[in-house]
């Protein structure tokens, strides 16, 4: 699984973040989005790694600009947790 972060430019509201949520669920093959006005973000949580152009392919035709975007391994919190004992 892969965890993707997207800086995103112009939501200011939880409309803003219902609108990117179901731009991304609608063209993306995603597990699961969630987005933050707050945190000028968009976490994704995917089987594949998506480009940054894909994402600004979705995201800046609604209306908001994509700044940055990161990835990295994603795993289920506690996955591990047996190790711990």
């Amino acid at each position: 699984m892969i965890k993707t972060t997207v800086g995103i430019d112009g939501m200011v509201c939880s409309m803003c973040e219902a609108h990117v949520n179901d731009a991304i669920r609608k063209a993306l093959d995603v597990k699961k989005v969630n987005s933050s006005h707050t945190k000028r973000q968009a976490v994704i949580i995917s089987e594949n790694e998506f480009s940054k152009q894909r994402i600004e392919e979705v995201i800046n035709p609604i209306g908001y600009k994509v700044m940055t975007v990161s990835s990295e391994p994603y795993l289920k919190k506690g996955f591990l947790s047996f190790l711990k004992k």
